[in-house]
Parts: C-alpha cells; structure tokens; sequence
C-alpha cells in the first residue's frame, strides 16, 4: 500500500481553541486514524517569530500546544508531533528555496500585504520569507497532502511552485503538495464576522473554557431581534456550531427560525451545551497529562528526533544536487 505524508501545524501564539480544534486537529485525528497515510504535526514556533509576540508566551506556548495536541487525541505511536524549532533543517531549507524565489513574487501574496497592514512596523524579511518557511516544512518531509485553510492556498501555490523549480533545475523530486480540506475547515468568529482567531479578542473560545465561560461567550454573540427572514452574520455562526457540533439538533431550530418562534437564548444555549459536552473529555484528558510532565518532555524529544531524522535525508539530497557536498 501507498501511504501519502501529511504535514500540517498551528502557530505557538497561544493555546488551542474552538476553530483550531474544528478547523484543524479534527481534521488531524482522521487521517492519523487511517493507514493510507503518515501524519506529522507540528507547533509552528518559528512562524510566531513572523509577528509580534512575548517571549515569555512563546516559550510557554510552544509546549501547551503539544499538550492541547494530546489532550485532543492526537499519538505519538501513531504520528510525530514536534516543534518546528527542533528541527533545524526547516531553516536551512527555507534558505537553498529562496534561492530559486523572487522577492516581487513574495511581495504580491495578499497575506503578506494584509500583515504589512496589520503590523506597519513590523514589515520584516522573516514575513517576506513566511511562504518559503512554509514551503520547507512541508517539502523538508515530501509531504504530499497539507490539511489547512482555504486562506493558505497562495501559500500551497508557493510550495508547488518551489518543488517544480527545484526538481526542473535541480532534478529533485518534490512532490507538488495538495491541499486536504476538512468538514469544519471555516470556523466563524463569535462576532460573525470573519474566521475564529486568536489574535482577534473576542471571537474565540478555548479548548480548556469551562461551561460559564462558554456560555458568555455564545450568548455575547450579535442576533437579530426576531426571527425569520435573512440571517444575520451573527445566527449564522451559532448554526454553524451547531452543524459542527451537534448536527442532530439543526433541523428542529431552523424549523422555529422560519417559523420565526426561534427564541434566540435556547438556540445559543443549544449550542453552549453542545461544545461543552465536545470540550469535557478533552479538558479532562489535559488535567491527566499536565501532571505528567516527563511524560512531554518524553513526546517532545522523540517527536523532534523523528522528523529530523526524515528531515536531514531530504536536505542531505538538496545539498548534493545544488552542488554543496
């Protein structure tokens, strides 16, 4: 049988929330779970270095995240979970593809122009670079299958556009990696505007919120003041959890909402519960393995030994054909 490598990652800019979880690391179980393929994960640590951030919370960060990873099911007998700051060879990587990567190229992504807009003194060559470091983390392993986003297509595009550069004047052999979509890969903000993020306060919750704090948050969320008719961006997103979280229950609420007898507080309560009742094994899984701190450490040194050991084959074949061995 042919398996297909898949590598994916979350930036280290805080703990794992809702739209992580159903956006990605659901994603994430189901193709650990299937023998097709070889899944490796990581916590994006140096991409966080792309961006404002405290050191103090990266370096915390960076661990919590391999702990949400557990927490949500993800095996390390079943996939390699690293940092990418483990393994050098990502860095190195980057450096032989930006040989073969203009600077116009980089400049015309809409990604970093929006980022340029969002941090205008910050606008660094480690931004520029983003799309290449990317591109190295998944070629680095000749992952072949990338479950992320819709919005990190431009970047995938880079990735194949490197690959058929490097192996067209190199004679390397890239795969030209693909983007594996999953069912919740749109995750909405509470605000009802825009994707759940962690950098918008307000519009996420995390994975270890308890029930009241759940609770606040979904009922924070804007709704009209009857319903019926259109929906607003606001009633959107609470169907769009409950899809996500309890599809069973969707019907019935529509049903009211054209009816207009929906009363908003049940539906926003529906959905409360049903992301608690998601979130509680996971939550108590955490308090499980926060106790064991060997245990990580264990997770993370394998982790990073394992993808290097992938890793340095790859840039080992670069070098000899690039001419550097």
């Amino acid at each position: 049988m042919n398996t297909h490598r898949v590598l994916s990652g979350i930036r280290a800019t805080g703990r794992l929330h809702l739209g992580n979880y159903l956006g990605a690391v659901k994603g994430f179980l189901e193709l650990q779970d299937n023998p097709t393929y070889q899944t490796l994960y990581m916590v994006a640590d140096v991409h966080t270095l792309t961006t404002p951030y405290h050191i103090d919370e990266l370096r915390k960060n960076r661990r919590e995240v391999i702990i949400d990873y557990l927490a949500a099911g993800l095996d390390p007998k079943k996939s390699i979970l690293f940092q990418q700051a483990e393994v050098n060879e990502h860095i190195e990587l980057a450096f032989y593809f930006s040989s073969v990567t203009t600077i116009a190229k980089m400049q015309h992504l809409p990604t970093f122009k929006d980022k340029v807009k969002q941090y205008p003194e910050h606008a660094t060559m480690a931004l520029l670079n983003y799309p290449i470091l990317m591109a190295a983390d998944i070629l680095v392993y000749k992952a072949s299958l990338v479950p992320v986003g819709i919005d990190q297509e431009p970047h995938l595009e880079v990735a194949r556009e490197i690959a058929r550069r490097m192996n067209q004047d190199y004679g390397t052999d890239f795969p030209e990696p693909q983007r594996f979509a999953t069912k919740g890969e749109y995750v909405p903000s509470l605000s009802g505007e825009g994707k759940m993020s962690k950098s918008v306060e307000g519009s996420f919750i995390n994975l270890t919120d308890s029930l009241d704090e759940i609770r606040k948050k979904v009922r924070s969320v804007p709704t009209a003041t009857v319903a019926g008719g259109e929906m607003t961006g606001g009633v959107k997103t609470l169907f769009t959890f409950l899809e996500l979280c309890s599809p069973d229950q969707v019907a019935s609420f529509k049903n009211e909402f054209e009816e207009r007898t929906l009363k908003f507080v049940a539906l926003k309560d529906a959905v409360t519960d049903a992301i608690y009742t998601m979130l509680k094994p996971l939550q108590e899984k955490r308090v499980k393995l926060v106790q064991d701190q060997a245990y990580i450490d264990n997770v993370i040194c394998e982790g990073a030994e394992k993808a290097r050991h992938i890793a340095r084959k790859t840039v080992n074949e670069v070098k000899e054909k690039m001419g550097l061995e």
